[in-house]
């Protein structure tokens, strides 16, 4: 059987629509009402463990921002780096910058992250940005970590069983085919406890499906996860 996981095209791009909120409502509608102009806040700091949907928010936020540009046809760009910060010359005068898992940057990324929150202020411009822990708790640069600490500063909440197969059930719908009920459950109980790992895993049940010719089943997701433990 060839390897499922790789080389899956993805049926969907992260989007505030399908980000399931659970109980980081209060966030989701803090960023829309930021991306739409609608709040004078202008960053955004979001922290969660690993599998939380961090990136998913980012991502999104980034999506959401050039759709606004596009529709306005306004040029000003919207940048989102995991674990670096946007070279200088493609961040000047864009709408928003996104700067994903800040506990990764290193010395001279610190630094420019601290110019590019200043060159946001001064221009208006929108920045969001992730890390696994509260701003208090992070072992960056003490003027970086106060910066980060001024702006909005939400937990992003992990989601309970339930909420993750509703997220299940979106992902399923968006690529096209009906999720049985044992399957969402028989993932849940053996398959990664993290949202991302377990869209891969339907990703690749998808292609499994296809490529046999037959519905989605618990077989066909035990031959799946069988084969991801080889991998």
């Amino acid at each position: 059987m060839s390897q499922l996981l790789l080389d899956i095209v993805p049926g969907w791009q992260p989007s505030l629509d399908n980000f399931v909120a659970g109980r980081n409502l209060e966030l989701l509608s803090a960023l829309r009402h930021a991306l739409s102009g609608g709040s004078s806040e202008r960053c955004f700091y979001v922290w969660g463990e690993a599998g939380s949907g961090k990136s998913h928010l980012l991502q999104a936020c980034v999506r959401a921002a050039q759709d606004v540009q596009t529709n306005q046809n306004m040029q000003h760009s919207a940048n989102y780096a995991h674990g670096g910060v946007p070279p200088r010359s493609t961040d000047m005068g864009a709408a928003m910058v996104a700067v994903d898992d800040v506990e990764t940057l290193d010395d001279a990324a610190q630094v420019a992250l601290f110019d590019l929150y200043n060159r946001m202020r001064d221009s208006g411009g929108m920045l969001l940005v992730s890390g696994k822990e509260s701003p208090l708790h992070l072992k960056l640069r003490d003027d970086l970590r106060t910066r980060l600490g001024w702006g909005l500063v939400y937990q992003l909440h992990g989601l309970s069983e339930e909420e993750k197969a509703q997220a299940l059930m979106r992902h399923a719908h968006a690529r096209g085919f009906a999720l049985p009920a044992e399957v969402t459950h028989y993932l849940l109980r053996h398959g990664r406890r993290d949202l991302p790992s377990l869209m891969a895993v339907l990703d690749a049940l998808d292609e499994h499906s296809l490529r046999l010719h037959r519905a989605p089943s618990v077989p066909l997701l035990k031959e799946v996860l069988q084969q991801e433990l080889k991998l």
